[in-house]
C-alpha cells in the first residue's frame, strides 16, 4: 500500500503508518507551507506544550481528551521521526527498535537470567544498568540527572538519585528542621538587604521544601499544579465578589480584596 493509499486507510493496526504517510505527505513538494519550513528547533515549544498538556488531562483523569492529547504528543515523535530521515541520521523504525532494545535490555529479571522481585530491586538494577551502558561509572553519581527538566521536577530527582546512597535525612523532622533553617537564613538575608544572599538563600529554601514532598513520597510538580489550582479558583471567587459589590480588580483597595479572598477561603 502506498502512502496515497494509506492516508484514507480506516485499518485498525495501520493507523501508526497512517499517521507517517500523512506527515510524510505535508512534508512533500505542494503539501503544507507551514510543516515544510519547521525543524528540530521550531518545534522544542510544541513538543513541552503538548507534554504539559497531556500531563493536565492524566491529572484531571479527563479519559476522552487524554486519547486527543496523546496523539497530539505522538504527533511530536513522528514529526521530528520525520525531520531525522529526511536528513538521514534515523526514522521512526530506529526509534522503536532503540526504546524496545533498552526495554529488553534493562528488564533482564523479564527477558534475561536476573533476580528483581521488588520495585525497589528493580529501579536499582536499572540504574545499574543505565550507569554501565553510558560509562557513567567513572562519573560523578548524579552526572546527567534530569537534564532539561524544568527546576522544580529536576530537584525532587536530584534528590531521589543522592538519597540511593544512603544520602538522606532518617526521618522528616530533619527535613522540617532543615526548612527551617534556610528560612532563618532567608529573613537574615533579607533584614541585611542582601540581593545576591536573597537569591541563594530563597532557592535553597525551595530546594529544602521539594525535599519534604519527595520524603513523603509527593510529587513536588503535582502538589505545585494544585496550589496553582487553587490559587486560581480563590483568585476567581474574591473577583465575583467583588464584581457583585460594584468593584474591579483595579479599583478595588487591598482591605476589600483580602476581606473577598478570605471570603472565598471559607
Amino acid at each position: 500500500m502506498n502512502d496515497a493509499e494509506m492516508i484514507d486507510c480506516p485499518e485498525a493496526g495501520k493507523q501508526l503508518a497512517r499517521l507517517r504517510a500523512i506527515m510524510h505527505r505535508l512534508r512533500a513538494p505542494g503539501g503544507c507551507p507551514w510543516d515544510a519550513e519547521q525543524t528540530h528547533e521550531s518545534l522544542v515549544t510544541n513538543l513541552i506544550e503538548e507534554t504539559y498538556e497531556t500531563v493536565d488531562t492524566i491529572r484531571r483523569a479527563d479519559h476522552e481528551h487524554l486519547k486527543e492529547e496523546l496523539g497530539d504528543l505522538l504527533l511530536q515523535v513522528i514529526f521530528h521521526s520525520e525531520l531525522a530521515e529526511e536528513a538521514g541520521r534515523f526514522n521512526l523504525d530506529d526509534v522503536a527498535r532503540g526504546i524496545s532494545d533498552k526495554l529488553v535490555r534493562r528488564h533482564p529479571h523479564v527477558f534475561s537470567q536476573s533476580d528483581a522481585a521488588t520495585s525497589d530491586e528493580v529501579l536499582k538494577q536499572w540504574d545499574e544498568i543505565k550507569r554501565a551502558e553510558k560509562g557513567d561509572q567513572r562519573k560523578p553519581f548524579l552526572h546527567g540527572v534530569g537534564k532539561g527538566l524544568p527546576a522544580l521536577v529536576r530537584a525532587a530527582k536530584l534528590q531521589k538519585k543522592a538519597a540511593k546512597t544512603g544520602f538522606d535525612w532518617p526521618d522528616e523532622h530533619g527535613v522540617m528542621a532543615k526548612i527551617q533553617e534556610e528560612t532563618q537564613e532567608l529573613e537574615e538575608a533579607l533584614q541585611a538587604r542582601d540581593p545576591k544572599a536573597i537569591d541563594e538563600e530563597l532557592g535553597d529554601l525551595l530546594f529544602s521544601v521539594v525535599n519534604l514532598a519527595r520524603f513523603r513520597q509527593l510529587d513536588p510538580e503535582v502538589l505545585m499544579a494544585s496550589a496553582n489550582a487553587k490559587f486560581e479558583r480563590r483568585f476567581d471567587l474574591m473577583e465575583q465578589s467583588l464584581t457583585a459589590q460594584g468593584l474591579t480588580l483595579e479599583a478595588a483597595s487591598i482591605t476589600e480584596m483580602e476581606a473577598a479572598w478570605q471570603a472565598a477561603k471559607r
